[in-house]
């Protein structure tokens, strides 16, 4: 293992920017994904942006870690026009499995649908500089040998360049002084269950076993289209607020959409348990084999890996009846219940007595308010795990032995003190509106820059938040701490 990786002096941290396939715009509905066509592609900018920091290390290598949520898998719908592997009719409509070999196809649909991307990071590392994958929850696949192998060929480097990319699996200690990782196995909702051994073994093949929040990704926004999946509250709302924006927006486009959320939550739900249920693929004999090489690849001593492990919280999927309640699926079953009871109850009235079914509204509007009245008291937790705990941030410190922790995840910069570490996120590139018409976007293109102290001429290194804007100076938008 090379050990190019131990120390560096100038450090550049980006996440989030979930570079997918290119959408063609839907000229009836130009809403629809509309965050995936090709006027919100930015690659013009990262290459500006790799740039810029190579000005800033004056002459120096810089090591770029991209922070999780490189690519967005989950959002890749196209397959194959000649598939050398089997597509189901479900895979047809929400994209392909997770899989090796479908994993490979959608990268390479990634990666040359940004190009110029692709080009300027090859470059990047052909002109000295090395760049680290940290695997966050959109872009488990990496997981994928064959993925990895893909990037690298795609970036087209020397032989002797190849050593100066990196995929970890969960962190990445840079410099001794920061620790960063991705920060979803701390949300119940995103976290990969075992890092360490993310495989199950399916009918003769292997898969990635999933977070709940992308197989809900997969199985509902991808069929949601008028929805942005970058912001929470675009799709997390109250009844109301669905269905006012249904009325506004879609119910011309997708007048049966409530069947199309429906039978996209059912899957969900019934993968979710599936993929609980079953076990990660592992091998007793190369277990601390497998920890050891995770571990060099982090800068990190095994121990840190097996204690690290222990802070990772239990998974949503551990408990089905909150993921039904967060689908809303208790509320669909709820009202389909009450709707049968009544539908049989005045049936049989009518059998004996001749009552009409007409009478049967009145219950059902009886239990309207009812039904209100739980459907608002039940609040979804997804935002809510979405921060990092105060004590884990902490843990990881004091178990990694620095003094910096970086997230990604949230999407929401952040820069301070907490007790004695210093925590900071560089929130997303990726196009995120907080309306649906795409209005009203939400601050992007913040990076973290570490560099030794030069004007105080202090031991050590100091962390900025700062924004890039393309062909400006970037400012800095939070102090040192």
């Amino acid at each position: 293992m090379s050990d190019i990786f131990k120390y560096s002096t100038h450090t550049a941290i980006i996440s989030d920017l979930h570079l997918t396939e290119e959408e063609p715009v839907n000229t009836k509905y130009p809403l629809w994904k509309k965050y995936k066509t090709k006027q919100f592609f930015f690659d013009d900018i990262l290459a500006d942006f790799l740039k810029h920091i190579e000005e800033r290390a004056l002459g120096q290598s810089v090591e770029l870690i991209l922070n999780g949520d490189i690519f967005d898998f989950d959002s890749v719908v196209s397959i194959p026009h000649e598939p050398t592997f089997r597509v189901s009719w479900l895979e047809k409509k929400r994209g392909l499995e997770p899989k090796s070999d479908k994993a490979k196809y959608k990268i390479r649909k990634i990666l040359k649908d940004h190009q110029e991307f692709v080009q300027a990071l090859g470059s990047f590392i052909k002109r000295g500089n090395k760049v680290i994958f940290v695997i966050g929850n959109h872009d488990l696949e990496l997981h994928f040998p064959d993925v990895q192998a893909e990037i690298r060929e795609q970036l087209k480097l020397l032989p002797r360049d190849q050593e100066k990319v990196r995929f970890v699996e969960w962190f990445y200690i840079s410099n001794q002084d920061t620790l960063v990782e991705h920060g979803n196995q701390y949300d119940p909702y995103c976290q990969c269950e075992d890092p360490v051994n993310p495989f199950v073994k399916g009918y003769n093949n292997i898969y990635l076993k999933l977070p709940f929040g992308n197989i809900a990704c997969r199985y509902i926004m991808n069929g949601l289209g008028f929805f942005n999946p970058h912001t929470d509250n675009n799709y997390i709302m109250t009844m109301k607020d669905y269905v006012v924006i249904f009325l506004r927006y879609m119910a011309r486009a997708q007048p049966l959409l409530v069947l199309t959320w429906f039978g996209g939550a059912v899957l969900t739900l019934q993968r979710t348990v599936q993929d609980r249920i079953a076990a990660p693929l592992r091998n007793a004999f190369t277990i601390e084999d497998r920890i050891q090489k995770m571990a060099e690849k982090a800068n990190a001593e095994p121990r840190m890996i097996r204690e690290m492990k222990e802070l990772i919280v239990p998974p949503a999927s551990s408990n089905p009846i909150l993921i039904a309640r967060e689908l809303w699926l208790d509320r669909a079953f709820l009202i389909i219940l009450a709707l049968v009871i009544i539908f049989y109850i005045f049936t049989a009235l009518k059998a004996a007595f001749g009552i009409s079914l007409f009478w049967s509204f009145l219950p059902a509007t009886l239990f309207l308010p009812f039904f209100l009245f739980y459907s608002r008291s039940v609040m979804s937790m997804v935002s809510s795990y979405k921060e990092p705990d105060d004590r884990i941030l902490a843990m990881t410190a004091v178990i990694t032995k620095v003094k910096r922790v970086i997230y990604g995840h949230t999407h929401h910069t952040r820069h301070e003190i907490i007790g004695a570490v210093e925590h900071l996120n560089s929130g997303t590139w990726s196009p995120a509106f907080e309306d649906i018409e795409y209005k009203k976007p939400i601050e992007q293109r913040n990076f973290i820059w570490i560099s030794p102290h030069e004007a105080s001429k202090e031991a050590g290194r100091r962390a900025e938040l700062l924004k890039f804007e393309k062909n400006i100076k970037p400012r800095s938008d939070v102090t040192q701490a």
